[in-house]
């Protein structure tokens, strides 16, 4: 190939220049793995999406990469490349689809302008090494705006999930490196994802949330599908009942996402499902040589 087509997505959202932005390159297959990562070191957005050619009617392999590495699952990139998949006509929005990142298949159906995925695997909840106290450490917060010991959730991308009292307590994290460097890098989880349980009354539970994570430096995401899938999968593990999440993220850094995500009720038990919406802002290419 000696030119890269993508297109550009604002995901989790329907407003251009909000939500969690991607790029996603089609029929990408021919390109070798290292000039994937290069392409999206170049971008620097949160993950890009590199789409092979269908395997079959409705079926695509997918690779996802952060600047610097590759990522089993993620799920912005999984809802954004739904929605552009559909809107370039390429898909049978009634059958749906299913794309094919190296965690496995990932089912995802479409209602309206809405996408929605069902995770890969089951939940796995384990005991974080961040207790309460390192937490507050960690966020620069008092000791009564966290909510006991943090967990560990991960659907194929573990995150460190941490409750805080409110948004209040949400607004004025200040993340420590000190602190992260010495309880969050030395774990299996390198991602923090904080939440707050705004009504958990009738028939949707509201969340207001933030992640981080460390790269070359520290960073905040907009819109973080695994992190929502994760801290849905441990809220469901609470309960018996049916569990209905909408999930604000993104407000603090200008760039307010929704988030909708499920478990229990119809849905495989310990399996949870992430949907939302996403626009196409624009489309380039990149001059490879050769």
């Amino acid at each position: 190939m000696n030119h890269a087509d993508y297109y550009l997505l604002d995901v989790f959202t329907d407003q251009p220049f909000t939500g969690n932005p991607l790029a996603v390159f089609l029929d990408a297959g021919a390109l070798e793995t290292s000039t994937m990562q290069a392409l999206a070191s170049e971008l620097n957005l949160a993950e890009t999406v590199f789409l092979s050619a269908s395997t079959g009617p409705n079926h695509y392999p997918m690779r996802i990469f952060t600047p610097t590495r590759e990522l089993p699952f993620a799920g912005h990139p999984t809802v954004g490349t739904a929605h552009l998949l559909a809107e370039l006509n390429l898909v049978n929005q009634a059958q749906g689809i299913v794309l094919h990142p190296p965690i496995g298949e990932l089912s995802v159906s479409y209602h309206q302008t809405r996408a929605t995925f069902t995770t890969a695997q089951s939940a796995i909840l384990t005991e974080s090494t961040v207790d309460r106290l390192t937490a507050v450490e960690l966020l620069g917060l008092d000791i009564h705006q966290v909510i006991g010991d943090p967990v560990v959730a991960s659907f194929g991308l573990p995150f460190h999930l941490i409750e805080l009292t409110d948004v209040a307590a949400l607004e004025s994290v200040h993340i420590s490196t000190s602190a992260w460097a010495s309880a969050v890098i030395p774990s299996s989880a390198e991602q923090v994802y904080l939440y707050v349980i705004e009504q958990h009354d009738g028939a949707e539970t509201v969340i207001n949330s933030r992640m981080f994570c460390m790269h070359a430096s520290l960073c905040e995401d907009p819109a973080t599908g695994s992190a929502a899938a994760a801290l849905t999968g441990y809220l469901a593990s609470l309960q018996t009942d049916a569990l209905q999440c909408k999930i604000h993220q993104g407000v603090e850094m200008g760039r307010p996402s929704i988030i909708y995500t499920a478990a229990n009720g119809d849905i495989t038990p310990g399996f949870a499902t992430v949907g939302g919406h996403a626009v196409v802002v624009g489309k380039s290419e990149f001059y490879l040589g050769g």
